[in-house]
């Protein structure tokens, strides 16, 4: 094989792990701050109407920080998932149930994506006269929520991750390397 051939496959898969590894790594480190709302992306809500494990650990995270006084607000986003029930509304009975007052669950109901998320959540904290947000998802999506929301001109003082692990975080570290690339790349 030619030496450029071996340099250029090396280079395609050094480049990938590298930033899996980075975004991994950024992911898994909690770092505790105040901020004046939690932004909490959506996911899969079950069949019920309930979250999904993974959803219901993201709001683990951001109990987590409301209980211990990190922020007053909590920021749900999240679409109409294709078991056809509304992730917002999913994740604000699961934040009311676990004692958080309505009045503090901000409900965007058109996040359905990454970008849609941080975009509703500017507009939000822009009208509320807030500015800065903290981060509750998986490890792996930490790194392009704080991207995309601060590409939105959101100050993200901290970020903690769901404490839970599944055996198809793989792929979602692998579609996350693509995904964090092509938010990196768009401006």
């Amino acid at each position: 094989m030619p030496r450029t051939l071996r340099c250029f496959i090396g280079v395609a898969v050094a480049l990938p792990l590298a930033i899996a590894t980075t975004i991994a790594v950024a992911g898994l480190h909690d770092h505790m701050a105040t901020a004046d709302i939690i932004v909490v992306p959506g996911n899969t809500v079950l069949a019920d109407g309930t979250p999904s494990p993974r959803l219901a650990a993201r709001l683990d995270a951001a109990l987590d920080l409301y209980r211990t006084h990190r922020s007053k607000r909590i920021f749900v986003s999240g679409g109409i998932g294709r078991e056809g029930f509304d992730e917002a509304a999913s994740m604000a009975a699961y934040l009311f149930g676990h004692g958080v007052p309505d009045a503090a669950i901000v409900r965007d109901r058109l996040g359905a994506t990454t970008e849609a998320t941080a975009v509703n959540a500017r507009a939000y904290m822009s009208k509320s006269g807030l500015t800065t947000a903290l981060v509750a998802t998986q490890y792996f999506h930490v790194a392009r929520t704080r991207l995309a929301l601060e590409r939105q001109g959101v100050t993200v003082t901290g970020q903690v991750h769901a404490r839970i692990v599944e055996l198809r975080d793989a792929y979602s570290q692998a579609r996350e390397v693509v995904g964090y690339a092509a938010y990196r790349l768009k401006r």
